[in-house]
């Protein structure tokens, strides 16, 4: 069976789409260090932990919402409960398993992220496209994302 090859067409769209978002993400990243505030590893976790509510969430389902790489998640989550941003409480059914949940400090961290992290999405993306533009743009992103994944 012959593997297919890219067009050039395929290969210039790959090549821009990784470079761009790599840009994007450090852009973001320098001003929120530029800021004195944690990495936006920090922020999605905090925010998926927010989302998920007083309940909070199982590590593994934690892993499955992030945005942002997922290897060394336990050793972020360490840090977080070190800086009392987040707690785990231990699952009652289940003698080795925990939950974890943002802390009312964890809350006023992910606000404070936010603010510069907002301001760089309207930055870099806002005020570059226009409305219709960036629906084209989420579109089409939509039709190579893997559907088996949840946005």
């Amino acid at each position: 069976m012959k593997k297919k090859s890219p067009s050039p067409e395929a290969i210039a769209a790959w090549a821009r789409l990784v470079r761009v978002s790599r840009q994007l993400v450090e852009r973001t990243e320098d001003a929120l260090k530029a800021s004195g505030l944690p990495s936006l590893a920090w922020y999605d976790v905090l925010h998926e932990l927010a989302e998920a509510g007083e309940g909070g969430l199982r590590p593994f389902e934690l892993i499955d919402r992030i945005l942002l790489a997922q290897y060394s998640v336990s050793r972020l989550l360490a840090r977080l409960e070190m800086d009392g941003l987040i707690e785990k409480l231990p699952v009652s059914d289940d003698g080795r398993g925990q939950t974890v949940r943002i802390t009312a400090s964890g809350r006023e961290m992910r606000r404070r992220i936010w603010a510069v992290y907002g301001a760089s999405i309207a930055d870099q993306m806002g005020d570059r496209l226009s409305a219709q533009d960036l629906k084209t743009l989420a579109s089409l992103l939509g039709r190579l994302r893997d559907p088996t994944i949840s946005d």
